[in-house]
C-alpha cells in the first residue's frame, strides 16, 4: 500500500526555546514531513528505535529514525549498521584505520570492529520524528 502524502500548516515563525517573544499567529504555507524529512524517497526508510544507546545525540526508544540509503555513511554519521546478523544504530567513529561504532550513551561499549567482524552500514540516519504522550 502507497503512502499517503499529508500536508499540515506551518507557521513561519519561529518558536523560541529560550524566552518568550510576541507570537504572530498566522500561516504562510504547508509542512508535509516526507517532503521535509525525505531526500531519496527510493533509497528512505523508517526504523523504530528500541533501547537507549543513543539518547547522547537525542535519540530516545520508541523514535523513528529516518535512514537513507544513498548516502555515503562518513566518520561521525549515526548509522544503522549490521554486525553479526544483527542491526545496530551508532555513530560511526572511522580514523586512522580504526572502525568503531559508538554508542551516545555511556552505559554502552564502544564496538570495535576488527578484521574478523562482517560490518555492514546499512544507511545513514537523516532525521528523528518522536511523538509525544498527550
Amino acid at each position: 500500500m502507497a503512502p499517503v502524502a499529508s500536508s499540515l500548516p506551518l507557521f513561519l515563525i519561529k518558536v523560541p526555546a529560550g524566552f518568550p517573544s510576541p507570537a504572530a499567529d498566522y500561516v504562510e504555507e504547508t509542512l508535509d514531513l516526507n517532503t521535509y524529512l525525505v531526500k531519496h524517497k527510493a533509497a528512505s526508510f523508517y526504523f523504530t528505535v528500541e533501547g537507549d544507546s543513543m539518547t547522547g545525540a537525542g535519540i530516545l526508544a520508541g523514535d523513528r529514525v529516518l535512514v537513507d540509503r544513498s548516502i555515503e555513511p562518513k566518520h561521525g554519521h549515526i548509522v544503522v549498521a549490521v554486525i553479526s546478523n544483527e542491526f545496530t544504530l551508532k555513530r560511526l567513529y572511522r580514523w586512522r584505520g580504526v572502525v568503531e561504532l559508538r554508542p551516545e550513551n555511556s552505559a554502552y561499549k564502544v564496538i570495535r570492529i576488527t578484521e574478523d567482524d562482517d560490518l555492514q552500514i546499512w544507511g545513514v540516519v537523516a532525521g528523528v520524528v518522536r511523538k509525544f504522550a498527550v
